[in-house]
């Protein structure tokens, strides 16, 4: 029943799918964090730009923002992000709308972590001498990171997901292979399991690690 299998490299599909995820995690966490410290950052220009960035790129479908890094970036604006080949050029493409994207999600989770954070504390560091980005990198982002993992794991499931957007610019993740066996063979709903099946197995294991991480390491107040 399953022998079709062995003619698509699903494996590989779908270590282009974790590769897509951890990259863009890493990326848009960076991205997130810095967007949630203009946020709360006491220069209004640069909370105006957080705020807008925010509001702005949460609104735009996920499949917009990708197919403009190819088709704005890449074959307008030829950008090829360091790469060559057309395929490198798509998965970093890729991976860059992922990271422009998840980072306004990163922020807002961040952001409502930096909220659980006593208005005390700051003053308390500040009257010490302590600079606003001092403050903010060794009193306020500690603890918002720590009230923050449960938000910022269902981030990371969502991300995770997303990634089959990819294929509209053909990353050969795991959607991607899934049209292709799709048109190719007369086993959808075979298909479909073996795919979410997939997805469940990278995602399941996140959310509850996640979960048991984000217990043992929230704040007691």
């Amino acid at each position: 029943m399953f022998d079709f299998l062995q003619d698509y490299d699903l494996l590989g599909a779908f270590w282009t799918t974790v590769q897509l995820t951890v990259l863009s995690a890493v990326g848009s966490l960076i991205w997130g964090t810095m967007l949630a410290a203009m946020r709360v950052g006491p220069v209004p220009l640069m909370r105006g730009f957080g705020t807008a960035y925010v509001n702005i790129v949460r609104n735009i479908p996920l499949t917009v923002i990708i197919l403009f890094t190819s088709l704005g970036l890449n074959q307008t604006l030829n950008i090829t992000m360091g790469a060559q080949d057309f395929e490198t050029i798509n998965f970093r493409l890729a991976v860059l709308g992922l990271i422009l994207y998840t980072a306004a999600f990163v922020c807002e989770a961040l952001r409502a972590g930096i909220n659980t954070v006593p208005v005390g504390q700051a003053e308390a560091a500040r009257a010490i001498g302590l600079s606003f980005t001092q403050v903010l990198r060794l009193v306020v982002l500690p603890q918002a990171f720590r009230s923050s993992v449960v938000p910022l794991a269902n981030v990371l499931i969502a991300l995770t997901k997303n990634t089959t957007v990819a294929a509209a610019i053909g990353v050969a993740e795991a959607a991607l292979v899934m049209k292709e066996m799709i048109e190719n063979e007369a086993q959808l709903l075979l298909i479909a399991g073996v795919i979410a099946f997939g997805f469940v197995v990278l995602t399941l294991p996140t959310g509850l690690i996640l979960g048991w991480v984000g217990k043992k390491v929230a704040v007691k107040r």
